[in-house]
C-alpha cells in the first residue's frame, strides 16, 4: 500500500481542510494525544484558528505484549478497558491494576511536562475536537471521549487521518462527528499509510505547545 501522508504534519494539514468548517467558530478547542497527535492538531490548531491544548491518554499494554492494547486510562482518572483482550487472555484484576498504576505515574508526568503550572483548557460548553495521528484499537480515544464528556462540552468531533473501519465505526456512536480521512480494513498499524512515522518526541511536544500558545 502506497503511503498516504508524507509525515504528521502533512496529516494535519489535510485534516485541517476537512475540518475548515470550523474555523474562526467561538468556543472551538482543539485537544491532541500525545505523542503522536500533537504535530497533526497543531497543524489543525493554526489552520482554524482555534487553542490547542493536550489531553494525555496512555494505553495499557498487556504484560510481555505492551503493543497490544487491553485498555487505555486518561485525565481525569478515567479508565476504558477492552474487555474481549481481559477476557481472552485471561488478565487478572491484579495485573490490570499494576499496570494502570504504571502508566497513571506517566501520564501524570507527561502532563506535568507537556502543561506546567498552565490549567488545562475548560471543555465545558464548548466544541471540542480531539485529534490523533491514527486509531487501531480505539481503545486511546474512548478514554479520552469519555473523559472529554465527563467536563460537559457542547460538542465532541473525532478527528484522525486514519482509523480502522470498526474503531471509526464504534466512535460514531460515542461523539458527534467523526472526521477521518481513510478508514482501513483490515488494519494493520497507523503507520502503514505514513512515509515517515518517526516518533514524536517530549520536546517537539513542548515546541508545538508553545508556538500554539504564542510563547
Amino acid at each position: 500500500m502506497t503511503s498516504l501522508f508524507a509525515d504528521r504534519r502533512d496529516a494535519g494539514r489535510d485534516l485541517a481542510a476537512r475540518l475548515a468548517d470550523y474555523a474562526d467558530r467561538p468556543g472551538v478547542i482543539v485537544l491532541a494525544l500525545p505523542r503522536g497527535g500533537v504535530p497533526v492538531a497543531y497543524e489543525v490548531a493554526s489552520a482554524i484558528r482555534a487553542p490547542l491544548d493536550v489531553f494525555v491518554v496512555r494505553k495499557l499494554g498487556v504484560p510481555g505484549h505492551r503493543e497490544l492494547a487491553m485498555g487505555a486510562i486518561a485525565s481525569g482518572n478515567v479508565i476504558v478497558l477492552n474487555h474481549d483482550v481481559v477476557q481472552h487472555l485471561g488478565i487478572e484484576a491484579d495485573t490490570i491494576d499494576r499496570v494502570v498504576t504504571r502508566e497513571r505515574t506517566e501520564l501524570e508526568r507527561r502532563e506535568l511536562a507537556y502543561r506546567g503550572a498552565r490549567a488545562p483548557l475548560d471543555v465545558k460548553g464548548r466544541c471540542v475536537i480531539v485529534v490523533d495521528d491514527g486509531i487501531a484499537t480505539g481503545s486511546s480515544m474512548l478514554a479520552a471521549v469519555e473523559a472529554v464528556h465527563a467536563r460537559a462540552p457542547e460538542r465532541t468531533v473525532v478527528a484522525v487521518p486514519v482509523a480502522s473501519r470498526s474503531a471509526r465505526d464504534e466512535l460514531r456512536s460515542r461523539v458527534d462527528e467523526v472526521v477521518c480521512a481513510r478508514a482501513l480494513e483490515p488494519f494493520f498499524a497507523v503507520g502503514q499509510l505514513y512515509r515517515d512515522f518517526t516518533q514524536t518526541s517530549d520536546a517537539e511536544v513542548e515546541e508545538l505547545l508553545d508556538a500554539a500558545r504564542g510563547d
